[in-house]
């Protein structure tokens, strides 16, 4: 049985931040642009409070079965709720999506290589 890998995107909207914590988000904002976004295991956290207060962690993980999906979902909006927690930050609206990228459509030059390892 091969691993599939999955990518979750856990997104919400900062709620009820203080004037120091928005600073520090301010502050820290160049780490978290989302020209750095990328799906990480540990979690990237992107936002732009600048242009507004919603925010996105993007999670990768793994597992053996279709199913693994609900439980590495769980495990990303756990972390995302656990990082926000540490530092204090509200949030709501809290939602997530995951893709495996086993089901997912191959791109022109995907399908182009898999062509020609067949012929």
């Amino acid at each position: 049985m091969s691993t599939r890998t999955f990518r979750i995107t856990v997104r919400g909207v900062f709620d009820g931040l203080s004037a120091d914590q928005r600073a520090e988000l301010l502050a820290e904002a160049v780490e978290h642009d989302v020209l750095r976004a990328a799906f990480t295991p540990e979690g990237h956290l992107s936002y732009d409070l600048a242009a507004r207060s919603a925010f996105t962690f993007r999670f990768l993980d793994s597992g053996e079965e279709e199913e693994d999906i609900l439980e590495a979902t769980e495990r990303a909006e756990e972390a995302a709720k656990a990082w926000l927690a540490q530092r204090g930050y509200g949030y709501k609206n809290l939602r997530s999506s995951a893709e495996d990228l086993s089901q997912a459509p191959l791109g022109k030059r995907q399908r182009r290589a898999a062509a020609q390892k067949h012929v």
